[in-house]
């Protein structure tokens, strides 16, 4: 598939063939990355098209979070990153398969049915932003943009073997996304290569006074232009993190340690809080908010609604029963109980504390270093269906909710693959703000892996 940079070289005739070959490919493709949908497949949209996750809204189209409650609501706006491609001659083409309400680590979860990995189809392509990462790493999209709530754009990336970047939480608009956990949702692109995550960052970044989470201290420099692979960092290593990590997982991330090394970077081993802390106090943030939030979806003024109610209560009860999928019924469920009076200082409030720890500790530990080199999951891509205990799929998220905690920014990049040829990849992890020095330091290490 022709890269992002050079695409928005293109004239629109030759950008339509490209369309025309997407919507083909899509059609005929089992990876079940996009929901095919002709109104949001429309060629005469002029503009390099980027495929969008169906949870960012694009006016016009159906927008369903990849749940039954939704099918059928139409957008009646944009979201502020996609009034911002079409400023850029870029235009949103597609809606991608997701985990139902953003809710899931496997793609597995969506109304629509599993999405696939491309490099495998018998194995998951990771979740929530499971269809975004699947079709441009299957050669089905230019590029997309994903949201991450706990590592739902690295988490796909690393598993499909492409490009993934988590934002400074406040660096892009939220406006017109539809939020699971508010304070940890961010909008981010899923790319080929490097060069391109960069670019489709830059269209996208910048403050946005519809959204109240938006930072106005975001960088308005340019971060494709400002790349420079040549610079030099110093890199914190984890020390004990890697006990979760499998024996492949752990040979690829002390390999690229030793590549670091040769490639000049200084390396500094460092400290994070034990990872069941991290979990805990993610799983009892983000499904306190999402109770909240998902709350409005109730049959009175969006989506579908249960036609056999006999009582405002009843139609509540029958709509949301019948709506929502059994992932998103346990989140609501725990989110009720965690902010539950007699449970909300025992759960709710400590989880906060712990956030704030959390946060806290990764200031202390940028006073010394530029970046973070993490794993991106325990494992490679496992096989669909094979974490049907939910527990076990929010275990695979321990290496990447830090990051949407602390609100910091991180990109995931393939760096190996296994014995079975699945992808595996690492992430690196800045302070705010820090886009260009993890971009950079990106760059740096996939050119000498491509041998550029």
């Amino acid at each position: 598939m022709i890269k992002l940079r050079e695409a928005i070289k293109l004239q629109e005739e030759e950008l339509k063939e490209i369309k025309q070959k997407i919507i083909q490919e899509a059609k005929n493709s089992q990876l079940n990355a996009y929901i095919i949908d002709e109104n949001s497949l429309d060629i005469n949209n002029k503009g390099v098209p980027i495929l969008i996750k169906d949870n960012i809204n694009v006016k016009d189209w159906e927008i369903t979070c990849a749940s039954g409650i939704l099918k059928g609501y139409k957008s009646p706006y944009n979201a502020s990153v996609i009034n911002k491609l079409k400023e850029q001659n870029l235009t949103p083409f597609g809606r991608a398969n997701m985990d139902e309400f953003a809710m899931g680590s496997t793609g597995e979860s969506s109304i629509y049915g599993a999405t696939k990995n491309p490099i495998d189809q018998s194995r998951v392509p990771g979740g929530s932003s499971s269809g975004s990462a699947a079709a441009v790493a299957g050669n089905l999209a230019i590029a997309a943009l994903g949201s991450d709530t706990g590592g739902s754009i690295r988490q796909p990336a690393g598993y499909c073997g492409c490009v993934g970047l988590k934002p400074t939480y406040g660096s892009v608009s939220r406006y017109g996304l539809i939020a699971y956990s508010s304070s940890l949702d961010q909008i981010g692109p899923i790319t080929q290569d490097v060069k391109d995550c960069a670019l489709l960052f830059d269209y996208i970044k910048g403050y946005d006074k519809m959204d109240s989470t938006s930072n106005v201290n975001t960088p308005k420099d340019s971060t494709f232009e400002n790349l420079n692979k040549d610079r030099k960092f110093k890199i914190g290593i984890l020390k004990n993190a890697l006990k979760d990590a499998n024996d492949e997982i752990a040979t690829s991330y002390s390999n690229l340690v030793d590549k670091l090394i040769k490639l000049s970077h200084s390396i500094k081993e460092i400290d994070l809080i034990d990872s069941n802390f991290q979990i805990s106090s993610y799983y009892i943030t983000s499904m306190a908010e999402a109770s909240s939030n998902l709350a409005r979806f109730d049959g009175v003024r969006y989506g579908n609604r249960a036609n056999d109610a006999t009582s405002l209560k009843d139609l509540y009860i029958k709509t949301r029963s019948n709506g929502f999928g059994s992932e998103v019924k346990r989140r609501i469920l725990i989110g009720n109980f965690v902010l539950s009076s007699g449970y909300y200082d025992a759960y709710y409030l400590k989880a906060q504390k712990v956030r704030d720890y959390i946060s806290f500790q990764y200031s202390e530990i940028f006073k010394s270093v530029d970046v973070i080199l993490s794993p991106i999951a325990p494992n490679v891509a496992p096989k669909l269906g094979e974490q049907s205990n939910p527990l076990e799929m929010y275990l695979s998220d321990i290496y990447t909710i830090g990051v949407n905690l602390a609100g910091l920014c991180g990109v995931c990049i393939p760096v190996d693959t296994n014995s079975q040829n699945m992808p595996i990849g690492m992430q690196f992890i800045g302070n705010h703000f820090k886009e260009q020095d993890i971009l950079d330091l990106a760059l740096n290490v996939e050119s000498n892996l491509k041998g550029e």
